[in-house]
């Protein structure tokens, strides 16, 4: 893997780390909770590093907001997949973190029974990522979602078991 690559890897890590940091350990419903998504990943405590580089990205507020959104959000344990050397290096370049991280964000909410009717979705920096059921389980460009429909007050995370990198440009 190219260092392009693994730091575009260790971008959209972070990005979903961020944002999952706050999700719920339960499935809930779309409209249980008052917390954001970024609330609801701190609050379930296995997206620290997520949540860390949607805060240096400065995507924090954008996933706080009003806007409805799915995230597929890595778990510090995907993160740690990746090379300490590219997460450095995402971290120091904010706009391949930004990109990264908003691979692994499409807009709208879509629950998990949306999403395994989908073969791919757009994500908001513009790449498409790939959908795939196989065996009643749900992987996304290869990555397994783990935990699907963790809700939020402004969408819905779901889960997943490696970090998603985007496409190079």
């Amino acid at each position: 893997m190219t260092k392009l690559r693994l730091t575009t890897a260790a971008l959209i890590a972070t990005a979903v780390a961020i944002v999952a940091v706050g999700a719920p350990a339960a499935t809930s419903t779309p409209n249980a909770t008052k917390k954001n998504l970024v609330q609801t990943a701190v609050a379930a405590g296995q997206f620290k590093t997520l949540v860390s580089l949607v805060k240096q990205a400065g995507l924090a507020s954008t996933l706080s907001g009003k806007g409805r959104y799915t995230v597929f959000a890595p778990t510090d344990a995907a993160f740690a997949k990746v090379p300490k050397a590219t997460l450095k290096a995402l971290a120091a370049d904010k706009a391949k973190l930004r990109a990264v991280l908003l691979y692994h964000v499409v807009a709208g909410r879509l629950p998990a029974a949306k999403v395994t009717k989908l073969r791919s979705a757009t994500t908001l920096n513009g790449a498409t990522v790939r959908i795939r059921v196989s065996g009643g389980i749900v992987y996304v460009n290869g990555a397994r979602v783990v935990k699907p429909n963790v809700s939020a007050s402004n969408g819905v995370i779901h889960v997943i078991n490696r970090v998603l990198i985007p496409p190079a440009s």
